[in-house]
């Protein structure tokens, strides 16, 4: 007991350290900028305003901004679990011809760094005509091979026992139907832990975003747009804290909401 009383007084500190950052940042939201400059560390402000707010929400246009974010986040997120859930599954059921060489082909361009593909894929989606919008984007962000996903599910369906199917094809159900009506629904632990990573990378993004949309700003995402708040000559830093704030909270919102899931998927994807 007295080294459980020891561990806390040492983890106690450090958590506060930890959490300190969001903490400042959320109330240098509601502080003026003179008092982010003046104030020091104090997570208290000593005028509360909301200015900050409606200048990100309305003149930084950061509620464009958000609905952009959102269609291009969920637009990605629905493309990847289509195509890993249903890589996973032709990986993890059944004896693929070729399917240890995939498999380390896979894992393979998980060592190729990011920005030697940005340029080819410019390139297919420039000459698919998608390029300067938002599908462009999606379309660049969901497209690669996204290894860890395909292993999840994977991992996933390889421990599932042979007899669902069996009994399925004896009812007749057909390839799909099995991976649609059976499989899919009881991958949802897994569903839900791929979704919320990606969903947090998309919402996230910043260069494939910035690259994709620099002849339209108007369908700027929220990382893109953050810089909105550097000018050349000075920082609204206010500002950028609301701007942050804002972008912040769907994202502790989806993560509530999934984190269960998102348990139950890694559990599930170590366990097999």
């Amino acid at each position: 007991m007295r080294r459980l009383q020891l561990w806390h007084l040492l983890l106690v500190p450090l958590c506060l350290i930890w959490v300190y950052p969001f903490v400042w940042m959320v109330s240098t939201a509601f502080k003026s900028e003179r008092e982010v400059f003046l104030g020091g560390l104090s997570v208290i402000p000593d005028e509360f305003t909301l200015d900050n707010i409606g200048r990100a929400w309305e003149t930084a246009h950061f509620g464009a901004y958000l609905s952009n974010t959102a269609v291009f986040a969920v637009t990605t997120v629905l493309i990847v679990l289509l195509v890993a859930a249903t890589a996973g599954y032709a990986l993890g059921r059944g004896d693929l011809p070729g399917k240890k060489v995939i498999v380390g082909l896979l894992i393979a361009t998980m060592f190729i760094p990011h920005g030697y593909t940005v340029i080819p894929i410019l390139k297919l989606v420039d000459g698919l005509g998608l390029n300067n919008g938002l599908l462009g984007a999606v379309l660049a962000t969901a497209g690669p091979a996204h290894v860890v996903p395909i292993l999840l599910f994977m991992g996933f369906f390889a421990g599932m026992p042979q007899e669902l199917e069996d009994a399925a094809r004896l009812d007749g159900a057909s390839y799909p139907r099995v991976f649609f009506r059976i499989m899919l629904p009881l991958a949802r632990p897994v569903v839900g832990t791929v979704a919320l990573f990606n969903f947090m990378a998309a919402w996230n993004a910043f260069f494939i975003p910035l690259v994709f949309t620099l002849g339209r700003p108007e369908l700027r995402t929220l990382g893109v747009g953050m810089y909105s708040f550097f000018g050349q000559e000075a920082t609204d830093w206010s500002g950028l804290a609301a701007a942050a704030m804002i972008s912040l909270l769907p994202i502790i919102a989806i993560f509530l909401f999934l984190q269960r899931s998102f348990v139950e998927g890694i559990a599930g994807a170590v366990k097999s």
